[in-house]
């Protein structure tokens, strides 16, 4: 394989992709070219357009469609399934045939993300893939723009041969990344690297400040990176140390994945509308909802890129047989959209307060696990206090935030949670700066590409490593009691900021390995027990950790043989947690893999 030409940084987004890239090679002290590669998708029938982000949607189109030649690519006349900005479109339509939010599906435990389970809920006629392949498709449709407009006179430069950094939220756990790896690699993509998100934005920051990135912060101070986007909030703490003499940073603090941003808002300002028309004797249905939702979203861009505005017109089609004549027009008042999101997402409240946790109906459909609070600001409340925990509370300021995703484009929103975060600390009164983004859509994938760079020696890296503390769970050794199985203990095997290439050796404690029947591995972590140290076994944690996976599989053995081993463990290059059982006796070696099938 050629060396890498090109540094390239995909954020691969939950509703948007985008790609940027720079040379693989730099003079030392020079000043990168980060470019952003827009990237040609079909817009409407026979047409295509190269936009600077993707659109994270796919569309699975039926025979007649793609037979007519509208859905034709510059690289592929028959193209199936459809990604970008013309799938999205259509989920306003034709919901049932596509898939969005791909990344959230990824991450979401309750379903077999290697089956064919997407479109949700979809009608038997329409073709499903699995949340892998759907990533694969995105990352393929990116791998096809790219090799079609910047490989075509020379196969050196053909996007798999460049070194690749993919970004994923920094709450993804471990099998949400292993899984990221496995759709990249489906794509055709050996050479990746994960990177998280808030990471990117902060090393986009650094580089658009150049040096005086460290005027603008001192040593101790800590720095909040508020990640809010179309259908993810993620918050990440970055901590400025002292490192031989000069400033270096640390990553502290990683957040839940929160399945709240954009998109809920997009349907409150729906939902507004609607109760507005209802009141007027107009009743919308659900095809028309779906409609006002994306119409919403359309506005509420419109007003971040012109605040100047005072309204914005929303058009909804009737459903009568003359469209034109059934139209229904609205006008929302600019001031009415800042108050619905910032009051409603962004409400006032102390450090204390926790997300509310209303009564749940007992039967609930099967699908995205979303919050029940939409009040961000409370969600941030609860991490804040989280990351205190292990602090002392006298010696800790939030300095700075530094907003990225496309819901931190208001202003308005930027203003109201800086204000929040700065009445949590000292006597209510400290200011908290916000560090100026260049480009909340575009710098996580310029991040991305920085990042690559850094790991080169050109500028400076974020000392990070493992997001959470990671547990496997261990049977205990006792006695067999009638109508009751042995207690799962929680065995810690990585420790919180365990970093990229780093191995370990459980060597000092011998565990029995069940083989060549089907067994359970109970897969656990904590992003709160920052000090466990790997071998230390936690008998009673129900209320301390949170579940992972819970993965069933056959190793390779004697069906019940029953064989010594010692752990060892190792985060990758990639980013990815390897789990390996290692015999004492014959050295024969057990990889524990993530995406085996999971236990429903």
């Amino acid at each position: 394989m050629p060396e890498p030409a090109y540094i390239i940084g995909i954020d691969l987004g939950t509703t948007n992709s985008v790609v940027a890239y720079t040379d693989a090679v730099m003079e030392k002290g020079g000043r990168p070219d980060i470019r952003i590669f827009k990237i040609p998708q079909i817009t409407s029938p026979g047409v295509v357009e190269a936009l600077e982000t993707l659109a994270s949607f796919i569309y699975m189109p039926t025979e007649p469609e793609t037979s007519e030649g509208g859905l034709a690519l510059p690289w592929d006349s028959d193209s199936r399934p459809v990604v970008g900005e013309y799938a999205r479109a259509r989920s306003a339509e034709v919901p049932q045939r596509v898939i969005s939010s791909a990344k959230s599906w990824l991450c979401n435990s309750r379903v077999d993300r290697n089956s064919p389970v997407l479109p949700w809920e979809a009608p038997p006629d329409v073709e499903k893939i699995s949340p892998v392949e759907a990533t694969a498709a995105i990352i393929s449709h990116i791998r096809d723009a790219w090799n079609s407009g910047m490989a075509v006179d020379d196969p050196d430069i053909a996007f798999e041969n460049q070194e690749i950094l993919i970004t994923v939220p920094a709450s993804f756990d471990a099998v949400a990344r292993d899984l990221t790896v496995k759709a990249a690699k489906s794509a055709g993509l050996d050479r990746i690297t994960l990177l998280e998100e808030p990471q990117a934005a902060f090393y986009s920051w650094i580089e658009d400040s150049g040096d005086k990135w460290r005027e603008a912060v001192l040593e101790g101070d800590s720095i909040l990176v508020c990640d809010i986007g179309g259908g993810t909030s993620d918050f990440t703490l970055i901590r400025v140390v002292s490192k031989d003499g000069d400033l270096g940073l640390e990553r502290c603090a990683v957040g839940d994945h929160l399945l709240v941003g954009g998109d809920n808002m997009d349907l409150a300002l729906a939902y507004f509308i609607a109760g507005k028309m209802a009141e007027k004797g107009t009743r919308l249905d659900s095809w028309q909802i779906r409609s006002l939702v994306h119409a919403c979203r359309s506005a509420k861009e419109k007003m971040d890129a012109d605040p100047l505005e005072k309204s914005f017109p929303i058009t909804i089609l009737g459903r009568g047989s003359s469209l034109i004549g059934g139209t229904v027009k609205f006008d929302l008042p600019v001031e009415e959209m800042e108050k619905l999101i910032v009051n409603g997402f962004y409400p006032e409240c102390g450090m204390a307060e926790t997300p509310l946790a209303p009564k749940k109906s007992g039967l609930r459909e099967q699908g995205l696990d979303y919050v029940d609070d939409p009040a961000i600001t409370r969600h941030l409340a609860a991490f804040i206090s989280r990351s205190l925990e292990s602090e002392n509370p006298k010696d800790f300021m939030l300095n700075a935030v530094l907003f990225n995703g496309g819901a931190a484009k208001s202003k308005a929103v930027r203003k109201r949670l800086t204000e929040i975060i700065g009445s949590w600390f000292g006597d209510g009164k400290t200011a908290v700066s916000e560090l100026d983004n260049r480009s909340f859509d575009l710098s996580v994938a310029r991040g991305a590409a920085c990042y690559g760079l850094a790991r080169k020696g050109h500028g400076i890296r974020i000392r990070a490593g493992l997001s959470r503390t990671c547990y496997i769970g261990v049977a205990a050794s006792m006695p067999a009691v009638p109508g009751m199985s042995a207690p799962v203990k929680a065995l810690c095997v990585a420790p919180f900021g365990m970093e990229e290439g780093e191995s370990l050796d459980l060597a000092d404690r011998e565990f029995t390995l069940v083989v060549g029947e089907p067994v359970i591995f109970d897969f656990l972590a904590s992003a709160a027990r920052k000090e466990d140290k790997p071998g230390i076994i936690i008998e009673d944690w129900a209320d301390e950790l949170d579940r992972v996976t819970t993965l069933e599989t056959t190793l390779d053995g004697e069906p019940g043989a029953s064989i010594a081993v010692v752990l060892r463990v190792v985060v990758t290059e990639t980013g990815t947690l390897e789990i390996w059982c290692v015999s004492k006796g014959s050295k024969q070696e057990w990889k524990l893999e993530f995406n085996a099938r999971e236990k429903e």
